[in-house]
């Protein structure tokens, strides 16, 4: 049976057979060459630029380290001191992972550890810095995500450096890990300390 009327000429006979082959190829090329790339490594347009200004009322009921209810975010946080800006949710699966991870960094008296509590319940972020420690210096409440959009956030978790300048020096895609705590995570804080 053909493809193509009797009258066709060979060539678009061919191209007409060929067409679906040439296409899954060409997406299969596609596919091997996104096979190696890290995606915590995707470039933002922000890196370089100043922080958005995220101005961000505190979830209620957080308390500090030292029992003191925990403040939102003010533009003036990112200013003057590295800031590394986590935004986290309580049902974020991946979040879990890197609690700990995160508590370890705010141990680093250089630097000013920050969130944003992303489309959360102040409930659940409550019972979720309850069970693994507050690692926070202030913590935001970005109930319908639009502080998350400034920031070009992708989905949580994701981890942004930000410099004594006020500027985005570094933004990770995804949970920090043991791995990328130690190899990416730290040598940006590092230059970031160093400018």
């Amino acid at each position: 049976m053909s493809v193509t009327a009797p009258g066709a000429k060979p060539s678009l006979r061919r191209f007409v057979v060929l067409l679906p082959l040439v296409v899954f190829l060409a997406l299969a090329a596609l596919f091997l060459a996104r096979l190696g790339v890290d995606d915590s490594r995707i470039p933002s347009a922000l890196i370089g630029h100043p922080a958005p200004q995220t101005d961000l009322a505190a979830v209620p009921g957080l308390v500090a380290r030292d029992g003191k209810p925990l403040p939102g975010l003010a533009a003036a946080d990112f200013a003057g001191a590295v800031t590394v800006m986590n935004v986290w949710a309580s049902w974020c699966v991946p979040c879990h992972d890197e609690a700990p991870l995160l508590d370890a960094l705010a141990a680093d008296g250089r630097i000013r550890l920050i969130g944003i509590n992303y489309k959360d319940q102040p409930d659940n972020a409550r019972r979720f810095l309850g069970r693994y420690g507050n690692p926070f210096a202030a913590v935001g409440a970005d109930g319908n995500g639009r502080a998350a959009m400034d920031w070009g956030v992708y989905g949580v978790p994701e981890t942004f450096i930000v410099g004594r300048d006020g500027k985005i020096a570094y933004k990770l895609v995804g949970p920090i890990t043991e791995a990328n705590l130690r190899t990416i995570v730290k040598p940006e804080i590092e230059k970031a300390l160093a400018r």
